[in-house]
């Protein structure tokens, strides 16, 4: 489990505890089905913020799915102005059964991070990549740059990034996540070839997205 998940754990846990030991002390029908409530909160949390291991592909100009779940959109960018041109994109839906951390897609240095604000829409919706509160990385590797965004939806509304300007990060590296559903982005130069398409089910740090040429 990420260490996001502790912060909470530890205060259901402490609650659970505690109406067990009312149930114990005063008792009362409330207590025990307060106890079984908090404790199945925290069996969920548990499961949201799990963090499986992960083979990463080994390869130069591997792209990298950057979040588990389900590729709803491949399109043509005209111009990407982090990469000073013609892109694709790549976006991957995250149900909230999906596993939550997002994992850097390539290897290098993060040139470009930015907050930018929006709407809470549906995140499996087209217009979600531009319309949705997002947070931007560009990602400089020694050939090439791409650009990964965490995207907010209707239930998701909180973005976590450990990564700034002037880190660096290996392919498959967890740099984040977004809370109960989501949406994450990854776009690549024109040319890449793209190995994943629209319905694939994908898994963060260890599903091939593309090849960079």
């Amino acid at each position: 489990m990420v260490r996001d998940g502790w912060i909470l754990i530890g205060p259901i846990a402490g609650m659970t505890l505690f109406f067990v030991l009312l149930a114990q002390w005063i008792p009362n029908i409330i207590w025990m089905p307060l106890a079984v409530l908090n404790g199945g909160l925290g069996i969920f949390v548990c499961f949201f913020f799990r963090n499986p291991v992960r083979n990463v592909p080994e390869g130069e100009n591997l792209v990298i799915s950057a979040a588990d779940g389900r590729v709803v959109g491949i399109e043509d960018i005209e111009d990407e102005a982090f990469m000073g041109g013609r892109a694709i994109q790549i976006s991957v839906f995250l149900s909230i059964f999906s596993v939550h951390v997002n994992r850097a897609p390539i290897s290098g240095t993060i040139k470009m991070r930015e907050q930018k604000k929006g709407v809470y829409g549906l995140a499996y919706k087209v217009e979600a990549s531009q319309e949705n509160e997002q947070l931007v990385l560009g990602i400089e590797s020694k050939s090439s740059r791409i650009v990964v965004k965490q995207i907010v939806g209707y239930i998701a509304r909180r973005i976590v990034c450990h990564v700034r300007e002037g880190d660096t990060v290996q392919a498959g590296q967890l740099y984040g996540l977004i809370r109960f559903g989501s949406r994450v982005d990854v776009v690549v130069p024109h040319g890449t070839s793209i190995k994943a398409k629209i319905g694939d089910r994908v898994k963060g740090g260890e599903t091939i997205l593309g090849v960079l040429q």
